[in-house]
């Protein structure tokens, strides 16, 4: 979005700019209110390496390095000398130029409040509320809210809705977050029991516990309200008085800071900035970096120098004129959108239709942090083809004021002033000085639409902006532009389809003519960048359709006699405005009378959230610097299958800081590695099988040289030919062994019994983890008898201990692996941490120097492969009735290019191979397809919820063969007690029946499908769907000899306890589950109980921390290690029954007895074998119910999450607050496997989704608008520890409810267009799935090209 020019290679040097010297300035700058001057101010160091590597500020939080995310949010302060006003503003620091910030203050987490002071409100609510799990992103999202209340310290729920658009979250699902932020808002604080009516926090579903006759014990409130300290907007931190007069006192000058390959000049005149540019054409014009920020960091581009505008007055002036707003072309967009919102309200609606349109397309555009730094200069000269304002810029031929020193030319801008891909008119002299956005006419109309896969902060698709002028008092057309991004390399006007129409009668003969027009006009070659072709074409002929609707209720309400928009077509007009969600949480309170100490089954809040919320909690990445430390980039492979003819280090060599290369001659153990199977190497030796396969490494002394040099290093391949998809798997008969079969009574006589056999087939996508921390490792030798220590971001610290030892040749206990929390795991790091690790240690191992490596997103999402593709097919039986008496299917998965987990992932697939349904003649077989991908590995769910995914397809087939209800075959083949699985396992305190009946009664199902029936008999262009689905997930490792946990206990001498276990900590809050479990077995409060790090020395031999079955494992060690101590003080507690835990410790001490114990526990009685097909698979199930509620639309493929009531067995809660937020957060994870998030690879196989601006996952604006989550009442376990249940993996399936109830709005769409019975949607269901499943009148004047007849820009894996 950035000011930019054709780049060739960099101007002469010379010369600097007047009274600066030949070095370089000052820069001042004010951290939490300290004074900071930097002499060497690096014009390519952003603020957030400057914060944690200078500053050692670590609570600012590194999560995608493009501006995507928020975890790096910070709020920047200046004092504006124009009006004289202090202005506030969030940014995202990892795209922040530090030499943007002179005169400004920064404020960072750390700066607002901490523990060991005072928390600051906004700190102290979000970790109250339950709303940071893992915490990696919570300082971010603090520093959004603090922004927003430091501009209106009485937000409204919408403008913190706004505020949250650039802040992403992977853990939660959003819901607490908002619900304890709700109570800053004018819309949802607490009324001090007032009892404002839907203002109440009582009434707002977060109050106190409702009392009715027969359910006493059903709890709402997960936290109170009353235990939060009052927010006083008076109180906050000061604007640091001397920066005031600074800002004041200083006559504005020219400043100049000049790095190791770039120059920051920093003119404070319109005249010098012309100046200089004349001197240097080829220098880039940077106001909030978020253009060039990417295109230095991503695509290795160099700029010698850099003019930064944002001090000259002229490109930030804003002037009103009689033709309408001219705004300075370094004017950021929130000030832009300010404006024009002002404009709006104060002017007459016909003059403002060019206004709203640009005010629609800022509503989605980017997220606030980039909003509020990001120029609107930048975002015109950019060029970029798929740009949200500029086609409205273009539709309204805005004129654009050019100038160079020798004078100004005013140029309008039309599709002449794109001169092909991101080039513009401009001479490399010429700067962009202004724009000028026009008043609109009395009888013009002008609409703006964006289609994107995720609403908020998203790039387009299909981007369009259409004008239309009318001749006074009629309906003929006088002008019209149609102006459409993301469909040329460059933004473009349908020229041909506006001739065709002027003077035309605005009607049904006129649309007609309009869309085969644009059919025609509005081409795509079939292999264009971006893909989604048929999508693209149809939008721009749907928006189109919009369009004309909108106009003629437009030219109705200005009394122009025109057709009427038919009642059933008025909502294909209407805006989308989001609702302020709502949500409930019920669960079983305590029983009365029990101990407040005992908190077992509390929503207790998470034990390090108030740490978390301050940015006092200490990742991996956190670790102070060691005196010597260095720095570790990874060389990987960009070829998917290929043998390494050489490798060319000379010219990496050379560059500054480098201290070493790494590669495979450098391993003194064994290369060979692997989770499983040892078929993986820890560094490419001769040949890669996957772009991203890690070749090498180099050690340098920072991060920045470190990858600077690693891009450096040039590396010739032989390629050879790679299998990247399942279909070429499958054609090349490319499997791993062995092939899994389970088979259970006679799939062909049952095939003969029923009255219907059907087939069918599907895909379903993978998904990246997108943990918001992403892989790192801080390897540090010890010195002495190879001894090394490693601090890393794991779930598996003993399977990181076993192959560091094994690379470094050296016997496991000589290497100690220490995990203090991770920012998100969720399989993904269960068994891919090591391919880093590995390496990081060998390299501190050969330098004997630690050595420290985070990966940046885009390698972490190249690297470390992420949830499988699986590809089913299935043959199923069914009676008329609906009974399914045989089902055969196959299932295939991506495995990648080693097996890693693969094997127990698709056995699990098989073990739910009919998910809820009993079906007597059942065949599945699972094959694992060899493919040149990055390895594919655990994610929760672990193929279970792709396994299920098939079978919920082949229901809801059988359903719409017979034309019946999909919740009534759903109920009629469900489980019920005492019945067996194919695996021959018998389902005991089978409670799926129950979750079933009350999701519902809760859900008020019959009432909302009669509503929705009728709702889609009214409306054409909208439809809505509903779908009730259940899910049965075992819970066990599937690998028998991982059901193991062990704990190990120590109680000092002044009564402290301190625990350790052998699960790892990743938010989902399994060391405050086992604090609570110490403190209900050793009798003692909670705050006595500390547990500090997982770690390999003190227990061994750990099981990772996955498959649902940690607390469940562990717990019951720290169970029995608890047991053991109390046995032995019970002879002090008998001696002395009025004695306090400390008297009896004491005793017990001096008496000489041991006050430390271990723990262990196993699993009992499993055991599976397939060959026989018998023995115990699973310990217990899991089951749970959701109903889901959407609306789509049908023009676009849009949704919107209406609503979704979850019902979830969890056993006897050990933590409503933390299962809760499991469930939750599950969902929203399914949600956007099923939903949203498409990772796209070329036919090479490379990836082309690195981070958060291309792939996306679900954001804040994603939640249904109602939720509702129960948690299963009088639903004890015997199985597990205190009547529990496992929660972390079961609930992700649940989303499939919002899959099916799109499937089900979708064949309402196709009934309109007279089509019936089954169809194929893969998952996920993206806009496009869905629009080019709603086959109309648009669908067919774009007809797909014919397969092999062109390359596709992606492959479906």
């Amino acid at each position: 979005m950035e000011r930019t020019e054709r780049t060739t290679s960099g101007g002469e040097m010379n010369g600097t700019m007047a009274g600066s010297g030949s070095g370089s300035d000052e820069l001042i700058f004010f951290v939490n209110g300290k004074k900071i001057v930097e002499k060497n101010a690096d014009p390519e160091m952003t603020l957030l390496t400057y914060l944690r590597r200078k500053l050692g500020l670590t609570g600012t939080k590194l999560g995608c390095a493009e501006g995507g995310c928020g975890a790096c949010t910070v709020m920047l302060s200046r004092f504006q000398t124009h009006t004289q006003q202090l202005l506030h503003y969030a940014v995202n620091a990892c795209l922040a130029p530090l030499c943007s910030l002179h005169l400004v203050a920064v404020t960072t987490v750390e700066g607002i409040g901490s523990v060991a002071r005072k928390l600051h409100p906004v700190q102290e609510r979000i970790a109250k509320a339950h709303g940071s799990q893992c915490g990696f992103c919570t300082p971010g999202i603090v520093m959004s809210m603090y922004a927003l209340l430091r501009n209106n310290p009485t937000p409204k729920m919408a403008d913190m809705e706004e505020a949250f658009q650039g802040n992403l979250c992977r853990c939660t699902g959003y819901r607490p977050i908002l619900e304890g932020y709700k109570t800053f808002t004018v819309d949802g604080g607490c009324c001090g029991g007032r009892g404002r009516e839907n203002g109440c926090c009582m009434t707002n579903g977060s109050g106190v516990e409702k009392t009715s006759e027969e359910d006493v014990d059903e709890a709402t409130a997960l936290f109170s309200t009353t235990d939060f300290a009052p927010f006083d907007p008076t109180q906050e931190v000061i604007f640091p008085p001397e920066l005031m007069s600074l800002s004041k006192g200083q006559r504005s000058r020219s400043l100049c800071f000049r790095g190791d390959r770039a120059t920051w000049l920093q003119p404070d005149t319109l005249e010098e900035i012309l100046r200089l540019k004349w001197k240097h054409p080829d220098a880039r014009v940077v106001v909030g970096n978020t253009e060039v920020g990417i295109e230095v960091k991503f695509k290795n581009m160099v700029y010698p120098v850099i003019l930064a505008p944002s001090f000259i007055p002229e490109l930030n002036s804003v002037t009103h004129t009689e033709d309408g707003v001219v705004f300075g072309a370094a004017c950021t967009l929130s000030h832009m959108g300010a404006v024009l919102r002002q404009a709006v309200e104060t002017l007459p609606p016909h003059q403002t239709e060019v206004f709203l349109a640009v005010l629609e397309q800022l509503r989605w555009f980017a997220g606030q942090q980039i909003r509020n730094v990001a120029a609107v200069g930048g975002n015109i000269m950019t060029a970029s083809p798929i740009s949200d304002l500029n086609p409205v810029f273009m539709a309204a031929g805005c004129k654009l004021t050019l100038m160079d020193k020798d004078g100004s030319r005013v140029v309008q801008m039309d599709d002449s002033f794109f001169t092909g891909y991101r080039r513009t008119v401009l001479r490399p002299q010429e700067i962009l000085v202004s724009i000028e956005i026009p008043y609109s006419q009395k009888t013009q109309f002008v609409s703006a639409f964006k289609q994107s896969p995720r609403r908020e902060d998203d790039i387009s698709i299909v981007t369009a902006a259409m004008s239309v002028t009318f001749t006074p008092g009629s309906n003929v057309v006088e002008d019209l532009r149609l102006s459409y991004g993301g469909m040329a390399a460059t933004t473009v006007l349908a020229k041909r389809t506006a001739n065709r129409l002027r003077g035309r009668c605005w009607g049904e003969e006129l649309l007609q003519e309009a869309c085969s027009t644009l059919a025609e006009e509005m081409t795509l070659d079939p292999s264009v960048p971006g893909g989604m072709v048929t999508y693209r074409r149809t939008l721009t002929l749907s928006l189109f359709y919009k369009f004309y609707l909108t106009v003629l209720q437009k030219l109705r309400q200005q009394g122009v006699n025109v057709e009427e928009v038919k009642s059933d077509c008025v909502s294909a007009t209407e805006l989308y405005h989001p609702q302020t969600p709502s949500s409930v949480q019920i669960y079983q309170a305590v029983p009365k009378g029990r101990s407040q100490d005992d908190v077992l089954g509390r929503p207790m809040m998470h034990l390090s959230a108030m740490k978390q919320a301050t940015g006092e909690a200490v990742y991996c990445d956190d670790v102070p610097l060691y005196e010597n430390e260095l720095y570790l980039s990874l060389i990987t492979s960009s070829k998917a299958h290929a043998r390494i003819i050489s490798v060319d280090t000379s010219a990496a060599e050379r560059l500054p800081g480098v201290v070493c290369f790494v590669f495979a001659d450098d391993i003194l153990g064994s290369n060979a590695t692997g989770p499983v199977v040892y078929d993986e190497s820890v560094l490419a030796d001769g040949q890669v099988t996957c772009v991203g396969h890690i070749i090498g490494a180099v050690v340098a002394d920072t991060q920045l040289h470190a990858q600077r040099a690693a891009k450096a290093v040039k590396i010739q391949y032989e390629e050879l030919q790679p299998v990247v998809t399942i279909q070429e798997a499958i054609a090349a008969q490319s499997f791993y062994q062995p092939i899994r079969t389970i088979q259970k009574g006679d799939p062909e006589a049952g095939f003969k019994q029923a009255d219907h056999v059907l087939e069918g087939e599907m895909h379903i996508g993978g998904q990246e983890h997108f943990y918001l921390e992403t892989n790192a490792t801080l390897a540090v030798p010890r010195g002495e008898d190879g001894e090394m220590e490693l601090f890393v971001s794991t779930q598996s610290a003993s399977k990181t201990q076993s192959l560091v030892a094994k690379a470094l040749g050296v016997p496991a206990n000589r290497v100690v692996v220490r995990v203090k929390r991770m920012g998100g795991g969720f399989g993904g790091k269960e068994s891919r941490t090591t391919v880093l690790s590995t390496v990081v240690a060998v390299a501190a191992n050969k330098l004997k120097r630690p050595v420290r490596c985070m990966l940046d997103r885009d390698e972490d999402m190249l690297i470390t492969g992420g949830r499988h593709p699986f590809y089913g097919k299935y043959k199923v039986g069914f009676l008329n009735s609906g009974k399914v008496m045989a089902l055969d299917v196959s299932y295939y998965s991506n495995a990648g290019n080693s097996m890693d987990l693969s094997l127990s992932v698709m056995e699990r697939a098989l073990f739910h191979m009919e998910n809820s349904y009993n079906v007597a003649n059942v065949r599945g077989q699972g094959f694992l397809c060899r493919t040149n991908l990055p390895s594919n590995t655990a994610f929760r769910g672990f193929g279970g919820p792709q396994g299920m995914m098939i079978s919920e397809s082949w229901i809801t087939d059988v359903a719409q063969s017979l034309g019946k209800a999909a919740e009534e075959v759903r109920r009629l083949n469900l489980y019920m007690e005492g019945d067996s699985t194919p695996y021959n396992q018998i389902l005991d305190q089978f409670t799926l029946d129950r979750c079933w009946d009350e999701c519902l009664s809760r859900s008020e199902y019959q009432q909302r499908r009669a509503a929705i029936d009728l709702y889609n008999r009214q409306n054409r262009w909208t439809k809505r769907g509903l779908a009730i689905v259940p899910t049965k997930f075992g819970i066990s490792f599937t690998a028998v000899f991982l059901n193991q946990a062990g704990a190990l206990v120590h109680i000092y001498t002044d009564g402290s306890v301190l625990l350790t276990h052998g699960g790892t900590e990743m938010g989902q809050g399994l060391h405050t589950k086992m604090v609570q479990i110490a403190s209900r077995v050793l009798g003692i409060p909670y705050s006595k109980i500390h547990i500090s790090e997982t770690s390999t020395n003190t227990v061994p031999n750990t099981s990772p921390t996955a498959a649902s079955a940690s607390s469940d494992l562990n717990g019951a060690a720290v169970q029995n290690a608890c047991e053991i101590l109390m046995k032995r003080l019970e002879p002090y507690k008998n001696k002395n029954p009025k004695g306090s835990w400390e008297d009896w410790v004491k005793s017990a001490y001096f008496d000489r007895v041991s006050l430390s114990a271990n723990g262990f526990y196993k699993t009992p009685d499993l055991g599976y074998d397939f060959d026989s097909n018998s023995g115990r698979v699973f310990n217990y199930f899991s089951y749970g119910v959701a109903c889901s509620e959407v609306e789509i639309d049908c023009l676009t493929g849009a949704h919107k999450n209406l609503s979704t009531t979850i019902v979830m067995d969890v056993g006897h809660s050990l933590n409503p607050a933390i299962d809760i937020g499991q469930v939750e957060g599950a969902f929203m994870q399914g949600l956007g496997l099923f939903t949203l998030e498409e990772l796209h690879y070329s036919p090479r196989g490379v990836l082309l989704t690195r981070g958060p601006g291309s792939y996306k996952i679900p954001a804040f604006g994603d939640i249904p608008t109602t939720l509702t989550v129960s948690l299963l009442r009088d639903a004890p376990n015997d199985k597990a520890i205190f009547a529990s249940k496992a929660v972390g993996e079961p609930p992700l399936f649940l989303a499939s409810s919002v899959f099916f109830a799109i499937k089900d709005a979708i064949s309402a769409a196709r009934a309109e267009s007279g089509i019936k019975g089954p169809f194929r949607l893969d998952s996920p269901a993206s806009a496009e799935r869905i629009r080019n499943a709603c086959t109309d009148r648009f669908t067919k004047l774009c007809p797909p090209a014919e397969p092999g007849s062109f390359t596709p820009w992606s492959v479906q894996v």
